[in-house]
């Protein structure tokens, strides 16, 4: 089971990349806990407390009741199996009324993977946060990037994965990111890694710029990390390459001096890319 969610877990990294957490897709991952095996409930019901009673679900998802007897609680919320049992406690009560607690959660892992100090599963205890399921890893280590990933199954079948911000959620501290986490769950705190882009032509210090890829610079950085420009740098006809997957090259002209006026915005480089400065006919 962790090994297909693992697995499944890192193809979709490359799959998400791009996307962005926004309030209304943070709003879908957050959802009722689903009862389990194993799990303790306390089951009251307001018209007679005889029938009040923890009780452990079983291995197979049930519970057993006096009056009602065996009953499939599995994958219900809270809410649901007080509306169930109510419906079934009918025919022996007048209108009955039911509360469920869930006392205790168990067996209920979700994976962590990638830039933690110890990656594989973590028990959901109780309404695990994010943030508790990294602590419970041993944290983040110093090669995490920017982003955590969460994958998550939905009962009707269809996945989903949201990018969550490393920034906002562990130095900003906002609580939009710091999500409940479900059975099942796999979180990717992505890896950071040594990447290179290239500067070359009237530049004071030319060559390789080596950075990490969650903190590639913009044209303008590259430059000023390349010693800024010589005298007889023609800032008008600045010149990036870059290759897509398939190695095709394009050739973009950037007019660095508008830049540098507020009149263009910057340009965000990326792996890989080769910026040429050249050198100015007057």
């Amino acid at each position: 089971m962790l090994k297909r969610h693992a697995a499944a877990a890192i193809a979709a990294v490359t799959v998400f990349l791009g996307s962005a957490a926004g309030a209304g897709q943070a709003e879908k991952f957050v959802t009722a806990y689903k009862i389990g095996p194993r799990d303790l409930l306390e089951i009251k019901v307001r018209e007679d407390s005889k029938l009040d009673v923890e009780v452990r679900v079983s291995e197979q998802g049930k519970i057993n009741l006096a009056l009602v007897n065996e009953i499939f609680v599995e994958g219900l919320t809270a809410a649901e199996l007080e509306r169930k049992l109510a419906e079934a406690y009918t025919p022996f009560i007048r209108d009955p009324h039911v509360a469920v607690a869930i006392k205790e959660h168990q067996s209920k892992l979700v994976s962590l993977l990638g830039a933690v100090a110890k990656p594989g599963a973590v028990q959901i205890l109780g309404r695990m946060s994010l943030l508790e399921a990294i602590t419970a890893a041993g944290g983040l280590t110093k090669d995490a990037a920017r982003e955590i990933i969460i994958l998550r199954l939905f009962p009707d079948g269809t996945t989903n994965n949201l990018k969550i911000p490393i920034d906002d959620l562990m130095i900003k501290g906002d609580p939009k990111y710091n999500l409940p986490l479900e059975p099942g769950d796999s979180v990717i705190v992505q890896v950071d890694r040594m990447v290179s882009v290239y500067v070359y032509g009237q530049v004071k210090v030319p060559g390789a710029l080596n950075v990490l890829q969650s903190r590639i610079p913009t044209l303008t950085q590259a430059i000023a990390q390349a010693g800024g420009f010589t005298e007889r740098a023609a800032k008008r006809n600045i010149v990036v390459t870059r290759k897509d997957e398939t190695g095709k090259e394009t050739t973009i002209k950037i007019n660095v001096a508008r830049i540098q006026s507020g009149k263009l915005k910057d340009f965000q480089l990326q792996e890989g890319d080769v910026v040429y400065v050249p050198e100015t006919l007057i």
